[in-house]
């Protein structure tokens, strides 16, 4: 018997996990509790993946700007969502976030026991913490990804916000490039894996080492500049944070991701063509 499985959350990740799943997706209002208790006993799925969350538009300063619609997507609507499953025995999936560290722990990657410490200098990371607090509470899977970046082209793709960039920080961080993270998605759920896990690539990289990348494969004209972590608090709201995450469990699970930079490349060369096929398209 084949499982159903319903994606909750029609923004840019929700559809690329329902299209690489070949699932249902829903935009249903997880505010709503009777509404979601309803289409869940009337759909029955046996996975739940939540992709649903405010991030903020254009970048998570607007969350802290909108403190009641950043605590009711991240807080509250994944909290009903999890119960729910919960009470009816439905394995439950919940795409996270990694920006809840600051450093490298010393150099070691900060682990899935780590306890967050990226909790007073920016809101959206203060209700990421506080509803991965909560959702681990349940039975679940828990997934941390990091400034995802993919192979095509969208405004929610990490090469396309750093593109309009002039000025950029070379601070190093973990990534998650989204066609490997897909893949890790597929193999934790048919696993029914449980806890959390981050799932980054190997090894960090900066925003100025991927237009690096840029320049060389994709647009030899593209310029940027590069800036002090300390100068682009100057052009926040909310402090960034530049974390490394371990992903050593992922691996003792029997997945690894690519390492950052090859994976960095390959992207942007899937970039490039899908950037090809779209111009031809429009002729």
């Amino acid at each position: 018997m084949t499982n159903k499985t319903i994606v909750f959350g029609k923004g840019y990740l929700g559809h690329r996990i329902s299209n690489k799943m070949d699932c249902d997706l829903t935009g249903i209002n997880l505010l709503e509790k009777k509404e979601l208790a309803d289409y869940l006993d009337h759909e029955k799925p046996d996975v739940v993946i939540n992709a649903a969350g405010k991030t903020g538009r254009p970048n998570i300063d607007w969350c802290e700007t909108h403190k009641q619609e950043t605590v009711e997507g991240n807080i509250i609507a994944a909290s009903n969502l999890c119960m729910e499953c919960s009470k009816r025995g439905i394995y439950f999936v919940h795409i996270g976030s990694g920006g809840v560290y600051n450093g490298d722990n010393n150099g070691k990657g900060f682990n899935e026991e780590d306890e967050p410490d990226f909790y007073g200098s920016q809101f959206y990371a203060r209700t990421k913490i506080i509803s991965e607090k909560i959702l681990n509470e349940f039975p679940s899977l828990l997934l941390r990804i990091q400034m995802p970046l993919d192979e095509i082209p969208h405004k929610r793709n990490l090469i396309d916000k750093l593109k309009d960039y002039s000025k950029l920080i070379n601070a190093q961080n973990s990534m998650t490039t989204i066609p490997h993270m897909l893949d890790a998605i597929t193999y934790l759920t048919n696993k029914r894996s449980q806890g959390i896990y981050n799932i980054v690539n190997p090894g960090t990289i900066s925003a100025s080492e991927i237009m690096t990348y840029y320049k060389e494969i994709i647009d030899p004209s593209h310029n940027f500049e590069m800036i002090s972590l300390a100068s682009l608090d100057n052009f926040t709201v909310g402090k960034r944070c530049n974390c490394y995450l371990n992903s050593d469990k992922l691996k003792k699970e029997g997945f690894e991701l690519p390492e950052i930079h090859k994976a960095v490349v390959s992207c942007l060369k899937n970039y490039k063509n899908a950037l090809i096929n779209l111009k031809n398209n429009k002729y």
